[in-house]
């Protein structure tokens, strides 16, 4: 399968999830780089998708990308997005980065952020990034993994 057909499965894979929960939308659908993008737009559903802090739309991600990866697509990683929550949701932790970052430079310590799923720690780690004097890296497994952020 290659680059437009795993686009192609993949917004039909999860439009017929919706349509078994009842909910017929249009979703959007491209790539950036190695990522297939879904957006739903915002509807009555939003909640039951997003589920409690992501967890329904990490789901989502992962049963498509499973399914495409058994198909031997040639993009397999996706990111499911309903009512632009994500990417609210990231930039408030990029805002959140910035004061974190500050607070580690005036104390001169090193901070133990709370634990975080990959994606919002590599939020974290390219905010931090632009930080010369501050570097970042994750500690711990699973659910417990976090960014430590530490001055040079």
């Amino acid at each position: 399968m290659d680059r437009e057909e795993s686009i192609v499965f993949a917004k039909q894979y999860l439009e017929n999830i919706l349509s078994f929960f009842g909910l017929n939308t249009d979703v959007m659908a491209s790539a950036d780089e190695d990522v297939i993008e879904l957006g739903v737009p915002s509807t009555y559903l939003n909640g039951f998708l997003i589920g409690q802090r992501g967890d329904t739309l990490r789901s989502l991600q992962f049963l498509i990308a499973t399914t495409l990866h058994q198909k031997n697509a040639e993009l397999t990683r996706v990111n499911v997005d309903v009512a632009g929550y994500k990417k609210q949701r990231n930039e408030r932790l990029a805002e959140q980065a910035e004061d974190w970052a500050k607070q580690v430079l005036e104390s001169g310590g090193q901070m133990h952020l709370p634990p975080m799923n990959p994606a919002e720690r590599r939020v974290v780690h390219k905010v931090i990034a632009e930080y010369s004097e501050l570097e970042t890296e994750s500690e711990g497994e699973g659910r417990d993994r976090h960014v430590v952020l530490k001055k040079l």
